[in-house]
């Protein structure tokens, strides 16, 4: 009988911080992809561009200042950094229990914060995998949590005609890699 931490899979949940109802995505993916690769799913299944910056912070408590992240931020962390090129799911899970949590910021200017949760180690093949998922995204470049709520309230307009923030279908979700953005 296998044991619960043999799988070579893991289930990942992500979701927005400070957005009500909440817009989550889960989806299982090799502990073998580096945090690179982690970072283009996470983008995919959010539906993000992948036109903004973008870092993985972790630590104990509430001092997350340790990060995984591109080469260019490492002058930019007060605790450790470690590039996300290099650094697989697997070495950050080792043999720890899951569930395991850690933050990844995108867009540094409008400051969309997920917490990431590693949920449990399964069985699996192939790239990443859509399981379910709720909401749609907000629009890329639009302000922020402050300003999505704000238009989600009647507070101010979309600015993004059609934008429907209930609608997410996860059989939309395509996990191939983009073109890399130019630094």
């Amino acid at each position: 009988m296998p044991k619960a931490n043999d799988g070579d899979h893991v289930v990942v949940k992500v979701f927005l911080y400070g957005i009500q109802p909440q817009i989550w995505r889960r989806f299982s993916i090799s502990k073998d992809v580096t945090f690179a690769a982690l970072s283009e799913a996470v983008q995919a299944a959010m539906g993000w561009a992948d036109k903004h910056p973008h870092e993985f912070r972790h630590g104990k408590g509430k001092r997350l200042v340790d990060v995984i992240g591109p080469v260019g931020l490492q002058d930019q962390v007060i605790g450790d950094f470690q590039d996300e090129a290099v650094v697989t799911v697997a070495d950050f899970i080792g043999r720890r229990h899951l569930p395991i949590r850690m933050l990844y910021r995108y867009d540094f200017a409008d400051d969309w914060i997920h917490e990431i949760v590693f949920e449990k180690r399964t069985d699996g093949e192939g790239g990443p995998v859509m399981i379910d998922g709720a909401r749609a995204c907000p629009p890329e470049d639009f302000g922020g949590t402050f300003q999505y709520m704000q238009a989600l309230h009647g507070e101010i307009e979309w600015m993004n005609p059609g934008y429907d923030p209930e609608a997410f279908d996860p059989a939309v979700v395509r996990f191939e890699p983009k073109r890399r953005r130019k630094a």
